[in-house]
C-alpha cells in the first residue's frame, strides 16, 4: 500500500471514530494510554474468550490475541523466534459425587470437603487409611520445628492446620510473626506430607488465616485442575491432596473424644506431638485424565549491546474458564484477576517498544503471560526450569496479579519485606510519582508465595509482585474473587493501573539500561541458589 492510501486510510478513520462519538487519543506514544488498557481489559474479560481456561477453545482466542497485539506493538517471539512456548500438561477433573467418610461421619465433596490429585492414576483409595494430627505439618530445621518427629505417618490421612504459628501466636519471635512464611502455604503442606509418606492431606479451612472463605477453596478446588507431568507419571507427588471445612473437623475431633479448639492451641508449641486418631479415612477419589498441551506467550525486546541479560515483566493469562453447573454454565471472566494483569503487560510493552525505537536498551525485556498460575503456577514452573532462558541470565521479574481499576493512591504496595534490592527500584520509582511505600497490610496472607514471581524466586531470580486484589476495593475478595462476579466494568477509572504502568516501566528501564543485577537481602534459599548461578557467569 503506498503512502498517499495509508493517509487517506487514517484520514477516514479519524473521520469514522469522531462521528461515532470516540476520541482520538492525544497521549504521547511513550505514555500510558488508558484507552488501550479499557479496550485489552474488556475483550480479555468478555464472554467469548471464556473465562481464559488453560486447554479449552478460550485458550486458543487468548494467546492468539496476545501474540498478534505484541507483533501489531512490533515486539518478536520470545521462543526463538515464536511467541508461543509449550506447555506439557495433564488435565484432571475428580468426580464430585465423592464421599468421604472418616469413623462414623460422612462428608460430601465441595460442601465439606475436596480432594484431588496431581498422580496420573484414575482411581485412588483410602482403604481405612489411619488419621493423625499433626499440627502444623511443618519440618523446618533453621526454626527448631519439626512437627513430624516421633511418628510414621506412611500411607496415613494427615490432617493440618493453615498458615504457621507465627501467624496464630502474632509472636515476632516465632517463624514470622504475622508475616507468612512458606511454611504456611498449603503447596507446601502438601509437599512435605508427599516426603513423609503420607496418603492423604487434609488441610483444615479456617478463613482468617488461609486468607480467603470456603467458597474459594471450593472453587478452587472442585474443576478441572492441571498439571506437569515428570517421567514417572508424578509418582512423588501426595496421591490425595485435600481441605476439610472448620465444622467438618470439629465433628472429626468431637468424634475421638477430642476438642479441635484445644488441640490447635497446643499445636503453637515446638513440643506439641502429633495425636493419631483410632478412626480411620475411607474415600474413593475417582479422576479422568487428558493429556494436553497449553502455552505460555512469550514476546522480546531485544538488547541493543547485552540481549542475553533479560528482565521479564510477567502476568498470568489463565482464570478459571466455564464450568457447567445444575443452572447452567458458569463463565469465571476474571477481568481483575488477571485481564488487568495482561492488559497492563500489553501496554507496558507498547510504551517501552516506542521508548526502544527512540533510544535502545541494552539489555533485552521480555513479556512473559503465563499459563494455569490458578491451579499451581505450572506455566512458570516450567519456564522456571529454564528451557527458554537461563536463570542465570534473568536480572530480575515484575510480575503483575490483579491491577487496581479504580482511583490512583498515594501508595506502592510492597509484597515481602527486606527481602531483595529490588525493593530499592520500587522506593526509587514511588518517589518520582510522590507516592510512598506500603508494606503489605496483610502479610500473614502471604501473597508473596502465591503468584507466578514465586516459582522463578525458587530458582534465584529475585522479583516484585504487583498485586492490588481487594486493597483499594474491600468489597472485591468477599464478593467477587474467584467468583463469576469478577466482570469488567466501563465505569473504571483505572487511575491506579495508569500509576502501577508508568512505574513498572520506570524500573523496567533503569535496569534495561544499567549493569546491576540486584541481589537478595534475606538469607534464603532463593538466595542460595542465586549465589549458584552467579558463579557460572
Amino acid at each position: 500500500m503506498n503512502s498517499r492510501n495509508i493517509l487517506l486510510m487514517t484520514f477516514f478513520s479519524t473521520l469514522f471514530l469522531t462521528a461515532c462519538g470516540q476520541q482520538v487519543s492525544k497521549v504521547p506514544a511513550t505514555e500510558v494510554n488508558l484507552d488501550n488498557a479499557h479496550r485489552h481489559i474488556k475483550i480479555l474479560a468478555s464472554d467469548e474468550f471464556a473465562g481464559r481456561g488453560p486447554l479449552t477453545e478460550g485458550e486458543r482466542v487468548t494467546i492468539d490475541y496476545l501474540a498478534k497485539q505484541y507483533r501489531e506493538i512490533g515486539l518478536t517471539g520470545g521462543n526463538k523466534g515464536s511467541f508461543f512456548q509449550t506447555v506439557p500438561m495433564a488435565k484432571l477433573t475428580s468426580d464430585q459425587s465423592m464421599l468421604l467418610t472418616i469413623g462414623d461421619l460422612e462428608f460430601q465433596a465441595g460442601k465439606d470437603f475436596t480432594a484431588r490429585t496431581q498422580q496420573m492414576n484414575t482411581d485412588i483409595k483410602l482403604n481405612d487409611s489411619q488419621v493423625v494430627f499433626v499440627g502444623y505439618g511443618i519440618n523446618a530445621p533453621e526454626y527448631q520445628w519439626n512437627d513430624y518427629r516421633d511418628i510414621d505417618v506412611t500411607d496415613k490421612t494427615v490432617i493440618v492446620l493453615v498458615n504457621d504459628p507465627g501467624f496464630a501466636t502474632q509472636d515476632d519471635n516465632l517463624f514470622t510473626g504475622n508475616a507468612m512464611t512458606y511454611y504456611g502455604r498449603w503447596t507446601y503442606k502438601y509437599e512435605e506430607a508427599a516426603r513423609q509418606g503420607a496418603k492423604a492431606v487434609l488441610i483444615v479451612h479456617e478463613t482468617a488465616p488461609a486468607a480467603y472463605p470456603w467458597s474459594v477453596v471450593e472453587s478452587s478446588n472442585t474443576g478441572s485442575k492441571y498439571t506437569l507431568v515428570d517421567d514417572e507419571n508424578n509418582k512423588s507427588k501426595l496421591p490425595i491432596m485435600g481441605w476439610l471445612q472448620h465444622e467438618a473437623t470439629k465433628q472429626v475431633f468431637a468424634q475421638a473424644g477430642l476438642d479441635f479448639d484445644t488441640l490447635k492451641h497446643q499445636a503453637i508449641s515446638r513440643n506439641f506431638k502429633p495425636i493419631p486418631f483410632k478412626q480411620t479415612a475411607r474415600l474413593n477419589l475417582t479422576t479422568a485424565i487428558e493429556h494436553a498441551e497449553s502455552n505460555n506467550v512469550l514476546a522480546l525486546i531485544k538488547g541493543s549491546k547485552r540481549p542475553d541479560e533479560t528482565i521479564i515483566v510477567s502476568a498470568h493469562w489463565d482464570h478459571f474458564g466455564t464450568q457447567q453447573t445444575p443452572e447452567g454454565p458458569k463463565i469465571y471472566n476474571g477481568a481483575i484477576d488477571n485481564a488487568t494483569g495482561v492488559a497492563g503487560t500489553l501496554e507496558i510493552a507498547r510504551i517501552l517498544m516506542e521508548r526502544h525505537k527512540i533510544k535502545p536498551f541494552e539489555r533485552s525485556i521480555l513479556f512473559a503471560n503465563f499459563t494455569a498460575e490458578e491451579t499451581g503456577m505450572i506455566g512458570s514452573e516450567l519456564f522456571a526450569r529454564g528451557t527458554v532462558l537461563p536463570t542465570k541470565n534473568i536480572v530480575g521479574l515484575l510480575n503483575i496479579d490483579g491491577m487496581n481499576a479504580l482511583d490512583g493512591v498515594d501508595y506502592v504496595l510492597q509484597y515481602g519485606k527486606n527481602m531483595s534490592e529490588l525493593e530499592g527500584y520500587l522506593q526509587k520509582a514511588a518517589s518520582k510519582q510522590q507516592r510512598h511505600v506500603k508494606l503489605d497490610p496483610r502479610p500473614q496472607n502471604g501473597l508473596f508465595f502465591r503468584s507466578d514471581h514465586f516459582s522463578l524466586a525458587k530458582q534465584g531470580v529475585p522479583g516484585l509482585l504487583f498485586m492490588s486484589l481487594g486493597d483499594t476495593d474491600p468489597d472485591y475478595i468477599s464478593h467477587r474473587y474467584h467468583k463469576e462476579a469478577d466482570d469488567y466494568s466501563v465505569s473504571w477509572s483505572l487511575g491506579g493501573m495508569q500509576q502501577e504502568i508508568a512505574l513498572i516501566v520506570d524500573i523496567a528501564s533503569e535496569l534495561a539500561t544499567n549493569d546491576d543485577w540486584p541481589k537478595w537481602k534475606a538469607d534464603s534459599d532463593f538466595k542460595k541458589r542465586r549465589a549458584e548461578d552467579m558463579s557460572k557467569m
